[in-house]
């Protein structure tokens, strides 16, 4: 309607963001969708009181009054013709009627138009997350749909009563053990909540374990003699011959980075699809030799999905940390090892994706139900899946990856089941968070003496190749320092 397109360039909004709009007698109602200029009901009316003369000397309309409802919340403009009779009145009502309809639809098309920009971003956004397929749309689809669902929820649940229930699960559902009612939910929205640093430090430990850090950080040439100490470091014993294997060989997703014969994860061949108990992954031991802290590995291959699954299930894991995209700058990285949406059969492991949730533009989660289709046995797992750590690179801030870490180890609190985690290859990203998490893990239980380089060369006993640049191991020194500085700002002084 011209009155609506008009009183929108006035408050600078789009003509679609008035909806709701009817006439009934003299009165044009409308309701305002949730704009960028925030602005509400009450805004929009006010400002077209203060705009009424324009209003009226543009549209020939004398307006009565403006105002907001009170029982339905919609605003109420109420034009009149100058001078008019009534058989103009009902010829101008059928024509207003008319325009309403028509405004209706170009608002409809404005919202279309909106929408597939939206899809069109949220798929470039995402294709990071795995190759295009046949049901990349009806996933796009899906999570869109769940996106109106969200907002129409918060912008009506006033005016309309307590909410239905919803299938996007909640952000607290992420860190729930019990099964989701709903077998698949998506949800694209953006839930950055940073976790606070656990203030579990005495502070003379932590300004001594910060002054040793930032001195690393300072002396470049001594940062550079350690790196160059722990490259020439050699674990014994360093023998791989079960991984380079005749039937092991195509299991491995880089020659450069196997499993040592020493230290490597066994599935149980009556179970296993290809009856071998290889696959390319490494227990990392803390300290105690009886219960591995982590699984390092890599990330599986499209015919070592159900080799993944197996070890999931035998290890007792309940937490994933996936540290790369599926495909990077055209190269695969990691085969998609969860389904789309639904369920799908890796072997005996039932897997349902049961909610994917994008905290910010750097992670997501995502919530799985597990199945042993032989036992009937269940379980529920999470997978944190970091975005933006380039292949050999480090993140661009520290900040992203901590208070990933931290939403980690908050899922994680109180279980003892190893951590799995991986990367494309299993070494470089896989081995600087294990790096990081474990010595800020040694700080949280009251260690005093920390030595990211003695405990470096621990973990690379364990799996060859762990942090494989000075930049990865930098990064790790940086981290820490952030962090300790972090929990000593959180401590009362």
């Amino acid at each position: 309607m011209k009155l609506l397109e008009i009183l929108a360039e006035h408050v600078h909004m789009s003509s679609g963001s008035f909806i709701n709009i009817s006439v009934v007698g003299p009165a044009l109602t409308f309701r305002i969708r949730h704009n960028e200029q925030n602005l509400s009901l009450a805004d929009v009316t006010q400002q077209a009181g203060l705009v009424k003369s324009e209003l009226e000397a543009q549209t020939g309309l004398q307006i009565l009054q403006t105002g907001v409802g009170q029982r339905e919340e919609a605003a109420a403009v109420l034009p009149r013709q100058a001078r008019s009779t009534s058989p103009m009145r009902s010829v101008l009502l059928t024509l207003v009627a008319l325009v309403g309809v028509a405004g209706l639809l170009v608002a409809l098309a404005v919202a279309l138009c909106v929408r597939q920009h939206a899809r069109k971003r949220d798929k470039e956004r995402l294709a990071a997350l795995g190759p295009e397929g046949a049901h990349g749309d009806t996933t796009f689809e899906y999570q869109d749909l769940c996106r109106q669902h969200m907002a129409t929820k918060s912008l009506f649940s006033r005016a309309e009563g307590p909410p239905e229930p919803s299938r996007v699960s909640s952000v607290s559902s992420q860190f729930s053990d019990a099964a989701q009612a709903s077998p698949s939910s998506h949800s694209s929205t953006p839930s950055w909540c940073e976790e606070p640093a656990q203030a579990n430090m005495d502070i003379s430990t932590g300004h001594m374990i910060l002054a040793y850090m930032e001195d690393h950080l300072r002396n470049r040439d001594r940062l550079a003699q350690e790196w160059q100490a722990l490259c020439a470091y050699q674990a014994e014993p360093n023998t791989c011959a079960t991984a380079q294997g005749e039937g092991n060989i195509k299991k491995n997703r880089h020659p450069d980075f196997l499993p040592y014969d020493h230290a490597r994860i066994k599935l149980k061949v009556e179970s296993s699809p290809s009856r071998s108990d290889y696959i390319n992954a490494s227990p990392i031991i803390e300290h105690d030799p009886r219960m591995p802290a982590y699984i390092a590995t890599q990330g599986p291959l499209s015919h070592t999905i159900a080799d993944f699954w197996q070890m999931v299930w035998e290890s007792g894991c309940t937490v994933i940390v996936m540290l790369t995209p599926l495909v990077e700058d055209g190269v695969k990285q990691c085969d998609r090892y969860w389904p789309d949406e639904g369920s799908s059969l890796y072997h005996i492991y039932e897997v349902n994706l049961v909610s994917e949730h994008i905290w910010c533009e750097d992670f997501l989660v995502r919530s799985f139900y597990l199945k042993n289709v032989q036992t009937q046995e269940t379980r529920t797992l999470t997978q944190f899946h970091f975005l933006s750590w380039p292949a050999e690179g480090t993140p661009a801030s520290t900040r992203p990856l901590l208070d990933f870490r931290r939403k980690v180890n908050k899922c994680y609190r109180g279980r003892s089941c190893p951590i799995i985690v991986h990367c494309s290859d299993g070494a470089g990203r896989t081995g600087t968070y294990v790096l990081i998490d474990m010595v800020l893990n040694r700080m949280a239980k009251g260690v005093k003496e920390i030595d990211i380089a003695a405990t470096l060369e621990h973990v690379r006993d364990q799996r060859p190749g762990l942090v494989r640049s000075k930049d990865q191991f930098e990064f790790a020194l940086t981290a820490v320092a952030e962090e300790v500085n972090a929990i000593l700002k959180a401590l009362p002084q």
